[in-house]
Parts: structure tokens; sequence; C-alpha cells
């Protein structure tokens, strides 16, 4: 079994730096060409029988155009819906403090979620997929925070490379489950 994992494609805000977590903006005309050319990748694979993401438009646009390209239709997992950052969302990546917070695991980000409840929910997922669609090559659309911790269930990863751990806009990567 695989697990397809893909971030969503760029949004104004990512292109402007700006800490995007559960704000829901919509993909950037860049950000839907990137969605065209992950869909064309997703086809060349051939084997992808199971798509979900989260329920984020901008995951849920990057993922139709992956469905209307194979074929399969979008299921949504609220589980996949990117890390709230509190009140850091909105602000630059270099706000003072963001850093800090991120990297403060058992804390929550003023008026968000720790890193922990952000493990426990993308770990679930995962182990979600593999008991309820064993027999399925299945391709996760979600976010950048999301990614990361994916990417953890599958990698040793310390702290440091948790922090400058980077998945690009509508980048595939591919995991065995």
């Amino acid at each position: 079994m695989k697990l397809y994992v893909t971030r969503h494609g760029e949004t104004e805000w990512n292109a402007a730096e700006k800490i995007s977590g559960i704000t829901d903006i919509a993909l950037a005309p860049a950000g839907l060409r990137q969605a065209e050319q992950l869909a064309e990748q997703c086809a060349a694979a051939g084997d992808i029988s199971r798509i979900i993401a989260s329920p984020m438009q901008r995951a849920q646009m990057t993922a139709q155009a992956v469905s209307r390209r194979i074929g399969i239709p979008v299921q949504t997992d609220e589980r996949l819906r990117e890390w709230n950052y509190g009140t850091f969302e909105g602000q630059s990546r270099q706000t003072p403090g963001f850093s800090e917070a991120k990297a403060a695991w058992g804390c929550k980000m003023p008026g968000g979620e720790s890193v922990f409840q952000i493990v426990q929910r993308a770990y679930n997922v995962i182990d979600d997929v593999r008991a309820h669609y064993p027999d399925d090559n299945v391709l996760l659309v979600c976010h950048g925070g999301i990614c990361r911790v994916i990417d953890s269930y599958f990698h040793d990863m310390t702290l440091d490379r948790f922090m400058h751990f980077f998945m690009g806009n509508c980048e595939l990567r591919v995991y065995e489950l």
C-alpha cells in the first residue's frame, strides 16, 4: 500500500510569507496551475485509488483538480485541516516568537493548538487509512504543518529536522505502508 501526500497549491498568503493555518484561503492563480500539474503527476503514477483531503478550500481546490483528472471522488477528513496557529495567524513567518512557539511541542500556540494535538490528528488519519483501505493507494491532500507531521510518522525526526522540514506547494511524496 502506498500513501501519497501533497501540500495544497500556492495561496496569496503563501507567496507573501504569511502564517496561514486555519484561515480558509483559496488558491492563487499560481496555485491553480500547480494543482493541474499535480493532477498530471498523479495520473502518470497510475495507481491512486482514493483521494482524502482537508476540508479547507485550498486543499479542496487542489484535490478537485486531481479528482477531475483521474476520475476519483474526493473524500474529506476534518483531521487533515492545518494547524491552528492561534494569535500568529495572518502574521509574517518572521514574527518574533513564532518559531519558538512552534518548537514548544507540549505547549499550545497562544489561542491555537500544540504539536501534540496535530500529531494525534495526523497519526490517527494514517492509522485509519491503513485499517480501512489496506488495498488502496491513497492520496492525502493537506497542508505544510500536517505534511511535516506525516513525514515524522515514517522517519525519525529531531527537533531541528522538524523545524526545518519544508514541503513545497503541490510537491508529491510517497510512503510505503
